[in-house]
């Protein structure tokens, strides 16, 4: 199962790492949030949570960080609220370029 990530508030939250792949792209956007001031909340949470969540988006290596649009049919956000999103997405995208180019 990929990894999710539930902006909300102003914060991230993420499972622990026990229910998904806790692969390399997860811990590069914690340590973006980390290294960025956002606050990331690494916790368990249900699929009723997701549902109230400002955004939501998934990583993976090919895809990096996906917006994710509806859970189960339900729009998260009306599909609007993707502003931690872009500017985590941004990040990696610069973090991704710097390392390729070292």
């Amino acid at each position: 199962m990929r990894p999710i990530f539930c902006p909300n508030n102003g914060e991230v939250w993420t499972s622990t790492g026990e229910y998904c792949m806790n692969g390399i792209t997860r811990q590069k956007l914690i340590e973006l949030c980390h290294k960025n001031k956002i606050t990331c909340h690494q916790k368990n949470f249900s699929l009723y949570d997701t549902y109230s969540a400002d955004e939501a988006f998934v990583t993976g290596t090919f895809g990096g960080l996906t917006p994710v649009v509806s859970i189960d049919g339900k729009p998260i956000a009306n599909g609007v609220g993707i502003s931690i999103s872009n500017k985590l997405s941004g990040l990696y995208d610069e973090l991704i370029k710097d390392e390729s180019q070292a």
